[in-house]
């Protein structure tokens, strides 16, 4: 059993839904947790919060899609606690929908920030702290089964979830030898507000379109949904009982297995077109990809 008592959390979006949801349950543990949110009066009340709970925390005004934001929170939450040991990119917006004929162009650029940006510029300002340190982390990047196979009307956030799946993967061969575990959790719906995303939308993505009948009807689906989600409680649980087997995929939706399924059957009947092919059946070039996890 991992003993996460006295190491340190950095959480973003931790004043909502499965980020606040973690902190509490990494601070039950014994965790020190910054919880970081652009979200400010729901900041007040997450941290308040997690004061009558008894867990050791900061809370942290910030904007993921800013570099500066970002190394001014490794900042703060240095001083406060000294060695960082996890760092959980949670925040996320479902900004970019629309279909093929109807971009919404800035809608895109505030989900790609956020969702993918966001996480980079998290990467870059604490990895390298818990690398410093050599004493056991975690870095968990939370994606979406959507990541997992296409949504329709929902380009943006397909996009930038498959992107954070592709990138895990990646770091998880790029941290190997360190000290630092790489999960990528891929939940389906969970009740959280992240249909509510344009709450936060800040000024510099204006929204310039109107959403036609086939976005509305999606949304009012997906609200549904969403509102109709595991418990974010149950969530939390879930990716403490993968970090302890030591899972880089974390799902929390077993039946989704048949999205997977699918996709890879459909992929393995490419390769297998591939091998019949007259034009590159003798392509002899070996893989050069080590397997996850592999020395």
């Amino acid at each position: 059993m991992i003993d996460f008592s006295g190491k340190t959390a950095v959480i973003s979006g931790g004043a909502n839904g499965i980020g606040f949801s973690l902190a509490k349950t990494l601070g039950e543990r014994g965790m020190n947790v910054v919880i970081a949110d652009i979200e400010g009066p729901q900041l007040a009340v997450a941290a308040q919060a997690l004061s009558d709970a008894g867990v050791s925390h900061l809370a942290v005004e910030m904007d993921v899609a800013l570099r500066e934001d970002w190394e001014r929170t490794a900042k703060e939450a240095t001083e406060k606690f000294g060695n960082i040991h996890m760092l959980v990119n949670n925040a996320g917006v479902s900004g970019g929908v629309g279909g093929i004929e109807t971009l919404d162009d800035e809608g895109w650029r505030w989900c790609i920030d956020v969702n993918l940006m966001g996480i980079v510029y998290g990467a870059n300002a604490l990895v390298p702290l818990m690398k410093e340190h050599g004493e056991g982390s975690w870095l968990i990047n939370v994606a979406s089964m959507a990541g997992m196979g296409g949504v329709p009307f929902a380009g943006g956030y397909t996009a930038t979830k498959a992107a954070v799946v592709a990138m895990t993967e990646a770091w998880a061969l790029e941290l190997h030898n360190s000290n630092i575990h790489v999960s990528v959790l891929a939940p389906a719906f969970v009740k959280t507000k992240i249909h509510l995303s344009h709450r936060n939308r800040p000024a510099r993505y204006p929204m310039k379109i109107t959403p036609g009948p086939d976005i509305m009807q999606v949304a009012k689906a997906s609200t549904a949904s969403v509102e109709n989600g595991i418990p974010a409680d149950q969530l939390s649980e879930r990716v403490i009982e993968a970090l302890e087997a030591g899972e880089l995929y974390i799902f929390t939706h077993p039946r989704y297995k048949s999205v997977t399924d699918a996709r890879s059957a459909s992929i393995a009947k490419a390769f297998d077109s591939a091998a019949n092919s007259d034009v590159v059946a003798d392509v002899a070039e070996e893989p050069t990809m080590n397997s996850w996890g592999s020395d």
